[in-house]
């Protein structure tokens, strides 16, 4: 298999998730970190790179020296706040590069209609990174309502709360996040483009529905004055009734990540705190729970799943690597053929449908009535 260069804009040790993407990368040997400028502070960014084993002559103290100099990059992957996405991927596109973008890709749908112009434009590469569909048992159960063992599906509750808004330390002190998540200037709240994207992208890829119209209540509960608790009903299309919380003010989850789905024969239910299991429940009264192990899996027993075998807990960082395997798969298409397709990578119009949908909660909370999505 190939092993694909990658360079890092942002990513420093210091960020909420670059040392995460620097392992999950490069555990199946398809990645190489080769370059970055992990952080605009001279010291993060020098103390990243010698953890991360960069060559000095590759480390930049600005991303636009890093693109005008790196010329045989596979790939960019950009780990900056959500606010400089835009600037930063347009001018990687710009470049002719190859793009990996942490979710959210914008900050609203007007800068990821402008990311798709130019990505059309160049013909470039751009791939989102949403980590949690990448559980073997969130694939497995997307595969059991491919197949119908669901039936119908008729309605959904999706969540995801934590507690770092509202929780203090053992001093009783305010646990402060990164400067860029305490400002609601946006027309969507912080909040949203941090948790909702998710469980926006995750319903879909379960379900392969698209919301249609959403009705919201949001709040300021915790120490910031920012956005930091959203309920909403939403109708999505086939008829489909959902429900939606994301929080940062809910006190005893440190990521609550929960996912209902409820079908005409039978629900399933998955927690990312147990993130190996899945319950079934079917509708003459059955209840199963399925594991990489059970024997009624299609999916998660793929040895790609399975570094090693069930009993023996795979998480969080094993989902970014699976994501990063099919990524390095997608791109290997794009530079075969000029095209790539994926069931389990998403590119910019999904990052856009999401956008649309978040706006749309975001128009319901402030009217206080059903708002319709964009499509």
């Amino acid at each position: 298999m190939d092993t694909f260069s990658i360079g890092f804009i942002g990513g420093s040790l210091q960020s909420a998730v670059g040392y995460t993407h620097f392992i999950s990368s490069r555990m199946d040997n398809r990645w190489s970190v080769d370059a970055g400028c992990f952080s605009t502070d001279a010291d993060a960014n020098q103390a990243t790179s010698q953890a991360y084993g960069i060559n000095p002559d590759k480390v930049y103290d600005t991303w636009q020296k890093m693109l005008a100099n790196e010329k045989q990059l596979d790939a960019i992957l950009i780990l900056t706040p959500t606010p400089s996405h835009y600037e930063i991927v347009t001018a990687c596109l710009n470049k002719g590069f190859s793009v990996i973008c942490e979710k959210a890709l914008a900050l609203n749908s007007t800068e990821a209609k402008k990311i798709i112009t130019v990505q059309k434009l160049n013909k470039g590469f751009l791939a989102v990174t949403y980590n949690y569909s990448g559980y073997p048992i969130v694939r497995e159960l997307r595969q059991k309502i491919n197949n119908g063992v669901l039936g119908k599906i008729l309605h959904f509750q999706a969540e995801m709360p934590q507690e770092g808004f509202i929780k203090a330390d053992v001093h009783g002190n305010k646990i402060t996040p990164q400067s860029w998540r305490l400002t609601d200037t946006g027309v969507i709240p912080t909040i949203y483009l941090d948790l909702a994207v998710h469980l926006h992208q995750l319903i879909y890829y379960l379900i392969g529905q698209k919301p249609i119209e959403v009705v919201s209540q949001q709040a300021s509960n915790g120490w910031f004055e920012v956005i930091d608790n959203v309920m909403c009903l939403v109708r999505y299309t086939d008829n489909i009734q959902g429900q939606f919380w994301f929080s940062k003010s809910a006190l005893g989850h440190r990521n609550g990540l929960k996912l209902r789905i409820y079908g005409s024969k039978a629900s399933a239910e998955w927690y990312q705190n147990n993130p190996e299991e899945l319950l079934l429940s079917y509708s003459d009264g059955k209840r199963e729970i399925v594991d990489r192990a059970s024997s009624c899996v299609e999916l998660a027993n793929n040895i790609k799943y399975n570094r090693f075998k069930a009993g023996h807990p795979a998480g969080f960082m094993e989902a970014f690597a699976n994501l990063y395997i099919d990524i390095a798969d997608s791109l290997r298409q794009y530079k075969t053929t000029g095209i790539w397709k994926s069931e389990e990578v998403y590119g910019p119009t999904l990052a856009l449908d999401g956008l649309h949908f978040l706006e749309a909660i975001s128009k319901s909370a402030k009217s206080k009535v059903w708002q319709k999505v964009i499509d």
